[in-house]
Order: structure tokens, then sequence, then C-alpha cells
């Protein structure tokens, strides 16, 4: 099995499968299907959640700027329309800051490589010995799918199942092929490396491991679990998620993951709900809280050359409460939206 991870792209796989381009994976938006009631509930689920709406934002406080891009971590056509709109101010910045540089993804990749127990568990029960029967039949069926045999799968460690299962077979076929990783947040890096602008990772190499680091043996289990209702319609659940992404919907993203596990994933909805904010809180909430000190100091550091800085990272990382954006305007930051033609509201 020939995959080359990113940060980028193994955490947005681990959290909500975020999609490859609809062109390359072919499905139906399951939008479509949906009863209008449950439909009705994801949507109202969404009501009152800060900034849930919008992928480009601005923060000034006084003289110093930071220009906000929420970026889908695979390949699609229309990210065309936004690196049009912001080549010039990337050329114009003092810096770009990324979930994970060239040097934090090279890093990432060979460790992955050399160090197999950061992916396998050599010792302790396999996973067959963990689920349920049913359980291990669906998910072994689902991994070889993926590419990976069932002994393989069976010492592989939960959070990395977790992000194959975010990864749909067509998606999973571009990236053992070298293409389909040259998402938004890439782009971005090459149009400032091209500009010879800084690139600036917001986290170390290291962060994907530690975001897993302490969990209990049930809320491994449970990730899994929550993981198989999108993984057995990938397909579909891959096209749902690039439209649901470029009509800039970014909260509903994650209800939409968290009432398919209502229904779908066999857990009840109190587990449900505890395996999403447990995900939620590791995997956003934290690093969000984390980032906000490295994106502080930067544009200070650009004002004093009369120059703002840009910062591309997960579009999820957005909105919230303990979204970047609350968390900016909590501190003085004033905020507001970018229009881009062509995507959302903006077309």
């Amino acid at each position: 099995m020939r995959l080359k991870p990113t940060l980028t792209a193994l955490f947005v796989a681990a959290t909500l499968a975020l999609p490859a381009a609809a062109q390359e994976c072919v499905g139906q938006n399951l939008f479509d299907q949906l009863p209008p009631e449950r439909m009705a509930e994801m949507q109202a689920a969404v009501e009152g959640v800060p900034y849930a709406h919008g992928l480009f934002w601005r923060a000034e406080k006084g003289d110093q700027r930071i220009t906000l891009i929420g970026t889908y971590h695979f390949p699609d056509p229309r990210h065309d329309l936004i690196l049009r709109h912001f080549t010039p101010e990337i050329g114009a910045a003092a810096k770009l800051l990324v979930e994970a540089g060239p040097e934090e993804e090279a890093l990432l990749t060979k460790a992955l490589s050399s160090d197999v127990a950061l992916l396998v568990n050599a010792e302790g029960p396999t996973l067959p010995e963990r689920l349920s029967e049913d359980e291990w039949q669906a998910l072994s069926s689902t991994l070889e799918k993926r590419g990976v045999p069932p002994v393989i799968a069976s010492r592989m460690q939960p959070w990395y199942v977790a992000v194959m299962l975010g990864v749909s077979p067509c998606m999973q076929r571009m990236m053992q092929d070298g293409d389909g990783l040259d998402g938004l947040d890439r782009l971005l890096i090459r149009k400032a490396e091209a500009a010879d602008v800084p690139v600036q990772a917001l986290e170390p190499w290291n962060a994907l491991f530690t975001v897993f680091e302490g969990m209990t043996p049930r809320e491994e289990e449970d990730m899994i679990r929550a993981g198989m209702p999108a993984a057995e319609h990938a397909d579909d659940y891959t096209v749902t998620m690039t439209e649901t992404y470029f009509a800039e919907n970014g909260w509903l993203i994650l209800e939409f993951s968290r009432f398919n596990a209502y229904y779908n994933s066999g857990l009840s909805r109190a587990e449900v709900d505890a395996q999403t904010e447990m995900a939620q809180d590791r995997m956003l909430n934290q690093r969000n809280a984390r980032w906000i000190e490295p994106l502080e100091k930067a544009a200070a550091a650009a004002a004093e050359q009369g120059k703002g800085v840009v910062a591309g990272f997960g579009a999820l990382h957005l909105p919230g409460e303990k979204g970047v954006l609350r968390l900016l305007e909590s501190r003085g930051w004033k905020i507001s939206p970018i229009r881009v033609e062509g995507i959302g509201d903006g077309g």
C-alpha cells in the first residue's frame, strides 16, 4: 500500500472526511435523499453557531491584518477561483501560515515510513478481538476495498483505521497513484513559494499523534463505529461533503456527520454526541486555541513592515464558539467576510 500521508490530509479524513474532487469520485448528493424533517433538524442545529456560513474572512486589529482562508484538503477545479482571488494578497503578505508546511509534511512522511508502531499496534488485543464479529466483518470488508488486507487491518491503530474510513476508495486510488493530494493548502503554499513569501506551520509535524493520546479503549472503538456509516457510502458521502464545502456551509458538514451516525452507526444519540464532542475538542478546539498565539505574533510582526498575513487551514477550524474566528473576536479582532466570485454566495 503506497500511501503518502500528510498532516492536513490525515487530520481532515480523521475528523469529517472532507472529500476529493467530485469529478473523480462519482456519486450523488445525499442531502437530496434526506427526509425533509431530518434536513430541517440538521439546519436547526446550525442556527446560532458563530460564523457557520463562510470560508473566507478578514480579521483586523488596529494596523494588523489576517486574511483567513478555510481550505479543502483535496483537489477540485474550483480551487482556481479561490487562487485567482487571493494570489495578489498572498504575494503582498509578509507570511503564509498553514497547518503544515513542506518541512513538516516531509518529517511526518519520514516518521510514518520508518516507525511502523505509529500506525500498527503490535501488542495488545487485535481489532477482531475488540469489536463484535459483525463489526469486524463489516470493517475488514470496507478496508479491503481501500487496499488494506484484513491481516494488516487487524493490527492497525484505531485512529488510523478511522482515517482510512474517511477516505473513499476513489480517493484512495488517487492517493496511491501519487495524485490527489494537491488540495487548496498545497496550492496556497505553491503560490507563496513562487512569490518568495515565507511559509510557517501553525503546529509541529508530530501534532497528529498527540491528538489521539489518552483515549480510552471504548473511545477508540466508538471512533471506528462512528466512521462506518460514511465509509459504507463513501463516494456519495464524498460528493455530499464536496458540495457542502463549496456552498460555504462549513458547520453543516459537522452536523451531517453527526446525524448520519445517529441513524446508521448503531450507537445511541448520547454515545454519538460524546464521540462527536470528543473528536471536535481534540481535533478542532484544542488546536484552534494553540494557533491563536502564532497567528497574532505573525500579524504583529507583519504590521511593523506595513503588511498583513494570510492563513490557510481546514474550513472547520473557523466556525463555532471555540473556532478560530470567535477566539480572535474575543481578543479584540474585527471579523468581516470576504466574498469570492463563483464560490457560495459569491457566485
